[in-house]
């Protein structure tokens, strides 16, 4: 294991040293995340101080089984925190920097994608593109619009199948594995019943019918349920 994961083992067992000076070592992506979002109305130092939070909520999050650089992950919750931050106010611009990144990051993927036959991972969109995986983090996450995970995708033997589904597959690419990590976060976060009905139906491959046998209840209340619990994980995400 190496120097950073052995860390992160030992912040999420309790060791307080451990968690600092994993924010210490990983400020750097703090401050090149917040610089990003400056000169919105708020003092950079907020902004950075919004950004440990969500370094933070990385390491008590962050997925040692998985294969995917902690860094990576990192910079998706600090700009996750910091637009959180920033959206509740109506705050959030696309600046001119983050356009242009935006534009290279499209012709980067165009040429990657004719090469290599699938999508890029944001590690090889940064190489491609000569920037930072900070900044394609960034750049994507402000230009892309945002897909609700509760969008229906389309419809099988009367269950509307939704965006989370996509989410389990294709686990061998690390941009599908990081949506994972990110679900899985926000499932651990809900009260058991809901946990378990999400479970059933996207990890199981239940139908709504089944999981209301399991419940006691009607298809139609766990249809209800369903879109309601995927909602607040929804909002937690934007």
């Amino acid at each position: 294991m190496d120097h950073t994961k052995e860390l992160i083992k030992c912040a999420q067992e309790g060791d307080r040293h451990a968690r600092d000076t994993l924010v210490e070592e990983n400020m750097g992506l703090v401050y090149s995340c917040a610089r990003k979002y400056s000169g919105r109305g708020y003092d950079l130092e907020d902004i950075i101080q919004i950004g440990v939070i969500g370094l933070i909520k990385g390491i008590d999050r962050f997925d040692l089984s998985i294969d995917v650089k902690f860094s990576t992950y990192a910079v998706v919750m600090i700009v996750g925190e910091i637009k959180r931050f920033l959206r509740d106010d109506g705050m959030v611009k696309v600046s001119r920097s983050i356009k242009e990144n935006g534009l290279r990051i499209r012709r980067a993927r165009e040429e990657l994608v004719s090469t290599l036959m699938r999508e890029p991972t944001v590690e090889e969109l940064a190489c491609q593109a000569e920037i930072s995986v900070e900044d394609v983090i960034v750049a994507q996450d402000a230009l892309q619009e945002v897909e609700s995970i509760h969008k229906t995708i389309y419809q099988s033997d009367g269950n509307e199948i939704y965006l989370l589904d996509r989410l389990t597959q294709d686990k061998d690419e690390k941009e599908e594995l990081l949506n994972h990590m990110l679900v899985d976060s926000l499932l651990e976060e809900l009260p058991e019943n809901e946990k378990k009905m999400i479970t059933m139906r996207y990890y199981e491959n239940k139908t709504q019918s089944e999981v209301a046998k399991e419940f006691g209840i009607s298809q139609v209340q766990v249809s209800r349920l369903e879109k309601k619990i995927l909602l607040s994980m929804r909002k937690k995400v934007v």
